[in-house]
């Protein structure tokens, strides 16, 4: 990952409250530069516009979050016990940084989506998806198509955090390791 400077981290930091307050289309440039402290020249010289400013953006959260994910990650262990700390990290990115989770939410919403590369350039859906067709391909997993069981099981993180930041039921560790474990019964081939 490149390194990314600490005005370009206020940029995104900005950028990533610005998106959650007003979305996509309420968030501009002239708000950037209010609320975030850096100079016009500076954000334009990183930036060209608005949306070359999201795309980056969105790269930028899925690597963290790709990182997030493999954090003590070994092969060598069981495949329930990865799947386990695979689904925990995400869940844990999102609680500790909920404006990435909104953003992400909105992200893949909106037109954004559509201009990301279709090649296989985001390391965090490759290490999910790569995940999830091992698990199926060597008879953990239930056989059915990996990409959608991806995405319905990102979903299941996606739900507990927005459970867990918004207070709608207190989740304990235990209750989390029971949502965890659901998810797992109903991916798991029998």
């Amino acid at each position: 990952m490149e390194q990314i400077t600490d005005k370009k981290k206020i940029i995104f930091a900005t950028t990533l409250a610005l998106v959650r307050e007003n979305g996509f289309h309420g968030t501009t440039m002239s708000m950037l530069i209010k609320n975030s402290g850096v100079a016009a020249g500076t954000i334009y010289h990183y930036f060209d516009s608005k949306d070359t400013l999201i795309m980056d953006l969105h790269a930028y959260i899925r690597e963290i979050m790709a990182n997030a994910i493999l954090e003590g990650d070994d092969e060598n262990k069981n495949f329930k016990d990865r799947f386990s700390a695979f689904w925990t990290h995400q869940w844990e990115f999102y609680t500790q940084h909920p404006d990435a989770l909104y953003f992400i939410e909105q992200f893949v919403n909106s037109p954004y989506i559509h201009r990301c590369p279709q090649n296989g350039n985001d390391r965090c859906q490759n290490i999910i998806t790569q995940f999830v067709k091992t698990g199926i391909d060597t008879g953990i997993l239930k056989p059915m198509n990996y990409k959608l069981m991806g995405t319905m099981v990102h979903s299941s993180v996606i739900t507990a955090a927005k459970v867990k930041l918004n207070n709608r039921l207190p989740l304990s560790d235990e209750e989390l390791k029971q949502v965890v474990d659901m998810v797992w019964d109903g991916i798991v081939k029998d």
